[in-house]
């Protein structure tokens, strides 16, 4: 399938018509559209713009508040909980990561237990909050049952991503951000836009089989196995129990169900690391870990060793100058009036 090359600003721009279009507030508009540029920009498009036509989809059938007003609980010194009023998640995760933030620089350690809330798009966006106020950023957050558990041929957890941010002196954040699933079900959806086949250790179909046709694919797979598998569990206990939301099967679905309020939650954690040790030297410390990394000797076929996230923050680089990739489908979607 053909793609478009486009400017991110422009691409931005356009997010933001057809959610205002659509009903959001201007002003939320354009943090979701930041989140969803964001994940393009960094080559992550099944978290990108192509979800755009999705979240118009829920506004318009009621599956998500258009004007939510937010409360913050403060539960202690450095813990609150953030409810979202059935917002649209990026705009919730974006202000909980906030206040996490805001907690960590008063009293050192910062947890913030998100709920009411809704899919909230690529957590790396909010634990780069935390790392360039220059604290460590810790973001989970469950979704609806597509994941076999390992041994199951059905699905009961979601792909419940876990992410971490951490702050370097001169060089940019190491980011970690990673499904629990061995990908987000987002790169089958655009697998299918793009008419493109997919390795078969990404999902199975309705008879727990695996497949490469995406368009076959009624579950996804863990990654290795059953340590995938313990992760989503954990990750479910986090931000689906602990925030007192449901977890599992037992979650609203994202594609059906638009009428609904998804209810999800999050668990947001940041750590000041002055409160443990010195905080320029910890700067400085990831500075030679990084380069340390970056010195070890490289495996055959491959250039240089890179930390997590330095793939996704050198395809930025490179589009930010040059430009978006989106597929046409999508591109003609946003810039029809």
């Amino acid at each position: 399938m053909t793609s478009t090359i486009i400017n991110h600003e422009k691409l931005k721009d356009l997010v933001v018509n057809k959610l205002v279009e659509g009903g959001l507030i201007e002003d939320h508009a354009n943090t979701v559209a930041d989140v969803l540029v964001h994940a393009d920009l960094r080559g992550v498009s099944s978290h990108g713009v192509l979800r755009t036509e999705h979240y118009v989809r829920r506004l318009a059938e009621g599956g998500l508040n258009p004007n939510p007003q937010f409360k913050v609980k403060s539960t202690g010194p450095s813990s609150a909980i953030f409810d979202g009023d059935d917002g649209i998640g990026h705009v919730v995760a974006k202000k909980a990561m906030d206040h996490a933030i805001e907690l960590a620089n008063k009293n050192g350690i910062g947890t913030v237990a998100v709920v009411n809330s809704s899919h909230c798009g690529a957590l790396s966006y909010f634990v780069k909050q935390a790392a360039e106020a220059g604290f460590i950023g810790m973001a989970v957050t469950h979704t609806d049952k597509v994941v076999v558990p390992f041994g199951g041929a059905e699905p009961f957890f979601g792909t419940n991503p876990i992410a971490f941010g951490f702050p370097a002196n001169k060089h940019k954040p190491v980011i970690l951000d990673m499904a629990t699933s061995n990908v987000a079900f987002g790169k089958v959806l655009h697998a299918r836009e793009a008419g493109t086949s997919i390795p078969s250790d990404w999902g199975v179909d309705k008879e727990g089989t695996p497949t490469s046709n995406p368009h076959e694919v009624n579950a996804l797979l863990p990654f290795a196995g059953p340590k995938g598998y313990g992760m989503a569990m954990v990750v479910d206990i986090l931000s689906g129990l602990l925030t007192g939301s449901a977890f599992g099967p037992h979650i609203v679905t994202m594609y059906g169900d638009y009428n609904k309020k998804r209810k999800l939650g999050h668990f947001l954690f940041v750590i000041n690391p002055s409160v443990f040790t010195d905080h320029q030297a910890f700067l400085e410390n990831m500075d030679r870990m990084i380069e340390e990394i970056h010195q070890t000797k490289p495996a055959q076929g491959f250039d240089q060793v890179m930390v997590p996230g330095e793939p996704e923050q050198l395809r930025e680089d490179d589009r930010l100058v040059n430009g978006v990739p989106v597929t046409q489908t999508v591109y003609d979607y946003l810039s029809k009036n």
